[in-house]
């Protein structure tokens, strides 16, 4: 049985993705029998096709722009066609760092059903839904998944982006469900398999910079004086007119020290073995992609 993991990505979460690279093989014991694959961004030029185009997501349209925290979301659903609709997949964000062994999901058995995810509770105004983030793919079952076809489907307005990714296409019958330690939303515990810092603003190599993802509009009440995004707009102009920074318009700190920890300690390793480099990191930096001061934190640990 042919397995491989596929982490998606672009430059803006590039490091990530090599630090979950780095986790899944470290911490399996049967780390020769998958191989990983980082699907960046930039290798599809059919995302890069759309830039500025409107497309349909849920209750609003957007414009679809590279620049975003989450532009590689598209490619959760290629891993069926690069591995020719044959063997077994598992597909993770590059937020998503394997603390425990993931062939355990590789040799799990599946029940019969095309694909595995786990349920993501529901949050304030927002409903539970299946979390595509991380799944476990039967490649055979999938024939159906051509996300070239779907993304272009999004700007015809055929298709609905937030469907989509909430996997709400997929028929019910065909999809299993993981436990919630393999998809462990910003919780570190003894149990977790996979933790996903799933909370954007508090990624832990995120942390003081400006944010760079599209903000989520909140539902507006009858009283609402103007939009919510242009408040949004008068905020930003306001700080950048000499005001006070905006809270929100930067990256806060993890609220969990353990899991910042849990990922520099993961980058201190790397550097320490050579898998990447000072440079690599002073690049991620400079432009903005981790924080400024990764590296002293790369090197407190060590001492």
């Amino acid at each position: 049985m042919d397995c491989k993991v596929f982490i998606q990505t672009n430059d803006e979460q590039y490091l990530g993705a090599l630090v979950a690279e780095y986790a899944l093989k470290r911490n399996s014991r049967f780390a020769d029998r998958f191989g990983v694959e980082i699907m960046h961004y930039r290798g599809y030029p059919w995302l890069d096709a759309r830039i500025g185009q409107v497309f349909l997501r849920g209750a609003e349209r957007r414009i679809w722009q590279s620049a975003d925290l989450q532009s590689f979301t598209p490619l959760r659903f290629l891993p069926p066609k690069l591995m020719n609709y044959q063997g077994r997949s598992v597909v993770i964000d590059p937020d998503c760092f394997a603390v425990g062994d993931v062939w355990e999901l590789f040799s799990r058995d599946m029940a019969g059903k095309a694909l595995m995810c786990r349920i993501r509770p529901a949050l304030k105004e927002l409903p539970a839904y299946r979390a595509s983030s991380v799944m476990l793919l039967d490649n055979a079952r999938l024939r159906h998944w051509d996300p070239e076809v779907t993304f272009n489907e999004l700007f015809e307005f055929k298709k609905d982006y937030m469907k989509w990714i909430k996997l709400e296409y997929e028929a019910d019958e065909t999809v299993g469900f993981l436990e919630p330690e393999w998809n462990d939303f910003d919780r570190l515990t003894p149990a977790t398999k996979i933790l996903h810092t799933t909370y954007r603003r508090t990624q832990p190599w995120k942390t003081g910079l400006p944010i760079s993802f599209t903000v989520r509009p909140k539902p507006q009440g009858k009283k609402a004086p103007f939009p919510v995004g242009t408040l949004k707009l008068l905020k930003r102009a306001l700080a950048g007119r000499g005001g006070r920074a905006v809270k929100n318009g930067f990256y806060q700190p993890h609220p969990d020290p353990n899991q910042e920890r849990l990922f520099f300690g993961l980058v201190r390793e790397m550097l320490e073995r050579g898998i990447i480099n000072e440079d690599l990191v002073r690049r991620e930096m400079a432009s903005n992609h981790v924080r400024h001061d990764a590296l002293d934190l790369c090197r407190q640990m060590a001492a």
